[in-house]
């Protein structure tokens, strides 16, 4: 069995000691003076008050369709052979299955100001999207984690943190929620983390199709026996905001951007890493090979990159941005919730998101279905 991926808070937050990018000679583009934009990104990724200032900037209309999950963008890019849209925000661990598409176009790195963003970020995309050699089909935008939320007026953690063994708890059965395959996942790092698995297995299902089957075949058997201790399945952050407000749930596996968008709102809300790890993930912004407005896409990019804009975006979704130096234009809650939300060693703790082949993702929404028709 392989060991967990480590990751480490200079790598993930600061990029100290990743290999030195190769610094194109960058050159700004002169801001598009008007036309349109077509993004399909995360629906709660881009703050009206962002949009707004990006329009009064460049003159750049922004037609944005939300979606909740990375098969959305796969399916619509598929079905539309690439057309359509002229930037799509793919996850930093999808690559191997968006390679063989051949769906999306190399960016033009001189247009990119890519020295604004986290260096290990950015080089996600010189070293896992640059597909045949071609250039970077990948930048970074927002990163984030999948942990643990929960209601502190109905629930507390029994440690100094949580785990992913509370959202299937007898204690809380009827009271919790999570995203099918990631809640799996979970399930088996509490079922390492509790001696119910071999130590190494759950990343050693991202090898081979006969480990992930057979790991996957255990999760889903000890998923299936606790199903009715789910109240809710989520598929996107109105649904995870919702259940914690208005579906009565206490205790949830969820992205960290919408419960700390609640927390931040004055609600009962707390968001943390749990005590087998958060998982760790960056979406991105990609451009489609029907992408029609690339002179809007680079002033898109450049607005992205820039700090201010960068770091108000934080304080509104609740996630964290790759810009350097974005969180000095966040607020004092934001910079509060965050050392909250990984306190100790939790940040040395994060399991990155393991790169996905295709037969990995086919197998696992096998899993997905048998335990969600249970």
């Amino acid at each position: 069995m392989t060991a967990k991926p480590t990751v480490t808070r200079r790598s993930i937050l600061k990029g100290a000691g990743a290999a030195a990018l190769a610094a194109p000679l960058y050159s700004k583009s002169a801001l598009a003076s008007s036309g349109e934009i077509n993004i399909l990104m995360w629906s709660d990724y881009l703050p009206p008050e962002f949009i707004s200032g990006f329009e009064a900037k460049t003159g750049i209309k922004v037609n944005y369709t939300g979606i909740g999950s990375n098969e959305e963008i796969i399916n619509k890019m598929k079905a539309t052979k690439g057309q359509g849209f002229d930037i799509v925000s793919p996850t930093n661990n999808r690559s191997l299955q968006w390679g063989p598409l051949e769906l999306l176009k190399p960016f033009d790195m001189n247009k990119v100001n890519v020295d604004a963003v986290n260096p290990a970020m950015a080089k996600i995309g010189t070293d896992a999207w640059n597909f045949d050699g071609a250039g970077v089909h990948w930048l970074p935008h927002i990163w984030g984690t999948e942990g643990i939320a929960y209601r502190t007026d109905k629930w507390l953690p029994a440690g100094d943190a949580p785990s992913y063994g509370d959202v299937w708890s007898e204690e809380n059965a009827g009271k919790t929620m999570g995203r099918a395959h990631s809640m799996m996942l979970g399930a088996g790092l509490y079922m390492e983390a509790s001696g119910e698995m071999e130590p190494g297995s759950v990343w050693a299902a991202y090898n081979d199709e006969d480990t992930m089957r057979k790991v996957w075949g255990q999760i889903a058997d000890w998923c299936i026996e606790r199903k009715n201790r789910i109240k809710l399945i989520w598929n996107d952050a109105d649904t995870q905001k919702n259940g914690l407000l208005n579906e009565g749930v206490v205790v949830g596996q969820t992205w960290d951007g919408p419960p700390l968008a609640l927390k931040s709102a004055g609600e009962p809300v707390h968001y943390q890493a749990p005590v087998e790890g958060a998982m760790a993930w960056v979406d991105g912004m990609s451009m489609p090979v029907g992408a029609q407005n690339e002179e809007q896409v680079y002033a898109f990019i450049d607005y992205a990159y820039e700090k201010e804009p960068a770091g108000k975006a934080i304080d509104s979704h609740g996630y964290n941005s790759p810009v350097l130096e974005a969180d000095s234009f966040s607020g004092d809650v934001y910079k509060k919730n965050f050392a909250e939300a990984y306190p100790g060693d939790s940040l040395a703790n994060l399991n990155p998101w393991p790169a996905e082949a295709p037969w990995y993702a086919d197998v696992r929404t096998e899993f997905v279905n048998k335990f969600k028709s249970a």
